[in-house]
Protein backbone atom coordinates (compact mmCIF):
# COMPACT_ATOMS: atom_id res chain seq x y z
CA UNK A 1 0.00 0.00 0.00
CA UNK A 2 1.32 3.34 -0.83
CA UNK A 3 1.62 5.91 1.63
CA UNK A 4 0.40 9.28 0.34
CA UNK A 5 0.88 12.74 2.19
CA UNK A 6 -0.62 15.70 1.62
CA UNK A 7 1.09 19.15 2.11
CA UNK A 8 -0.92 21.86 2.89
CA UNK A 9 -1.42 24.23 0.38
CA UNK A 10 0.09 27.63 1.51
CA UNK A 11 -1.89 30.83 0.02
CA UNK A 12 -0.13 33.09 -2.70
CA UNK A 13 2.37 35.29 -2.05
CA UNK A 14 0.74 39.42 -1.72
CA UNK A 15 0.78 41.01 -5.03
CA UNK A 16 3.20 43.81 -4.78
CA UNK A 17 3.18 47.12 -6.44
CA UNK A 18 5.74 50.17 -6.67
CA UNK A 19 4.87 53.04 -4.04
CA UNK A 20 6.49 56.43 -5.41
CA UNK A 21 6.76 59.47 -2.71
CA UNK A 22 8.46 62.91 -2.01
CA UNK A 23 8.19 65.74 0.78
CA UNK A 24 6.70 68.81 -0.52
CA UNK A 25 9.48 70.67 -2.33
CA UNK A 26 10.22 66.95 -4.42
CA UNK A 27 13.82 67.26 -3.25
CA UNK A 28 13.55 63.81 -1.64
CA UNK A 29 12.25 60.97 -4.19
CA UNK A 30 11.15 57.80 -2.73
CA UNK A 31 9.80 54.08 -3.72
CA UNK A 32 8.75 51.02 -1.88
CA UNK A 33 7.42 47.69 -2.93
CA UNK A 34 4.38 46.76 -1.16
CA UNK A 35 0.26 45.91 -1.04
CA UNK A 36 -2.01 48.32 -2.84
CA UNK A 37 -4.03 48.27 0.10
CA UNK A 38 -1.97 50.17 2.83
CA UNK A 39 -1.92 49.61 6.32
CA UNK A 40 -1.38 53.40 8.47
CA UNK A 41 -0.12 52.92 11.69
CA UNK A 42 -1.31 55.67 14.26
CA UNK A 43 1.44 56.26 17.18
CA UNK A 44 0.93 58.19 20.18
CA UNK A 45 4.15 58.33 21.15
CA UNK A 46 5.49 62.21 21.55
CA UNK A 47 6.98 63.05 18.27
CA UNK A 48 3.86 61.60 16.24
CA UNK A 49 1.67 62.90 18.35
CA UNK A 50 2.85 66.47 18.17
CA UNK A 51 3.71 65.49 13.94
CA UNK A 52 0.75 64.22 13.42
CA UNK A 53 2.18 61.43 11.76
CA UNK A 54 0.78 58.34 10.21
CA UNK A 55 2.38 56.41 8.46
CA UNK A 56 2.94 52.67 6.96
CA UNK A 57 5.86 50.23 7.81
CA UNK A 58 8.20 48.93 5.39
CA UNK A 59 10.70 46.65 5.29
CA UNK A 60 14.24 48.13 4.60
CA UNK A 61 14.62 45.67 1.39
CA UNK A 62 12.04 47.20 -0.60
CA UNK A 63 12.81 50.29 0.59
CA UNK A 64 14.72 53.08 -2.01
CA UNK A 65 15.44 56.16 -1.72
CA UNK A 66 15.83 57.91 -5.07
CA UNK A 67 16.98 61.07 -4.57
CA UNK A 68 17.78 64.03 -2.00
CA UNK A 69 20.14 62.09 0.43
CA UNK A 70 22.44 65.22 1.05
CA UNK A 71 19.06 66.89 1.26
CA UNK A 72 17.91 65.08 4.69
CA UNK A 73 18.82 66.30 7.78
CA UNK A 74 18.70 63.87 11.18
CA UNK A 75 16.86 64.39 14.71
CA UNK A 76 17.22 61.83 17.27
CA UNK A 77 16.57 62.21 21.15
CA UNK A 78 16.06 59.96 24.12
CA UNK A 79 17.79 56.60 23.10
CA UNK A 80 18.77 57.66 19.49
CA UNK A 81 17.59 54.51 17.83
CA UNK A 82 14.76 56.19 15.99
CA UNK A 83 16.59 58.38 13.20
CA UNK A 84 13.99 61.13 12.40
CA UNK A 85 14.68 62.58 8.86
CA UNK A 86 13.34 65.38 7.47
CA UNK A 87 13.93 67.72 3.97
CA UNK A 88 16.62 70.59 4.54
CA UNK A 89 14.27 72.76 2.50
CA UNK A 90 10.57 72.06 3.01
CA UNK A 91 10.71 70.40 6.98
CA UNK A 92 8.73 67.14 5.80
CA UNK A 93 9.56 64.30 7.29
CA UNK A 94 8.24 61.86 3.87
CA UNK A 95 10.02 58.80 6.35
CA UNK A 96 12.30 57.60 9.53
CA UNK A 97 13.58 54.92 10.48
CA UNK A 98 11.72 53.76 13.91
CA UNK A 99 12.80 53.17 16.91
CA UNK A 100 10.49 49.58 17.36
CA UNK A 101 11.13 48.30 14.00
CA UNK A 102 15.36 49.53 13.36
CA UNK A 103 15.37 47.75 10.04
CA UNK A 104 12.68 49.56 8.33
CA UNK A 105 11.27 52.50 7.82
CA UNK A 106 8.14 54.45 8.26
CA UNK A 107 6.24 56.33 5.76
CA UNK A 108 4.36 59.16 5.78
CA UNK A 109 1.07 57.68 4.08
CA UNK A 110 0.65 61.91 3.41
CA UNK A 111 3.77 61.68 1.17
CA UNK A 112 2.62 58.59 -0.85
CA UNK A 113 1.15 59.25 -4.43
CA UNK A 114 -2.72 58.25 -4.05
CA UNK A 115 -2.55 56.60 -7.06
CA UNK A 116 -0.16 54.00 -6.44
CA UNK A 117 -3.04 52.66 -3.40
CA UNK A 118 -6.26 51.70 -3.03
CA UNK A 119 -7.34 51.43 0.39
CA UNK A 120 -5.82 52.56 3.71
CA UNK A 121 -6.81 50.42 6.61
CA UNK A 122 -5.89 52.28 9.84
CA UNK A 123 -4.23 50.67 13.34
CA UNK A 124 -2.95 52.42 16.60
CA UNK A 125 0.26 52.37 18.18
CA UNK A 126 1.09 53.10 21.69
CA UNK A 127 4.07 54.26 21.53
CA UNK A 128 3.49 56.38 24.70
CA UNK A 129 4.00 53.43 26.59
CA UNK A 130 5.75 50.99 24.68
CA UNK A 131 8.39 49.30 26.66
Amino acid sequence: MAESTSAAASPPAPTLVVHRGSCHCKAVLFEFDGRRDLVQIECNCSICRMKRNVHTIVPGSRFRLLQGEDMLTLYTFNTHTAQHLFCKRCGVQAFFIPRNNPDGYAVTVACIDPATFDSIQTETFDGQNWE
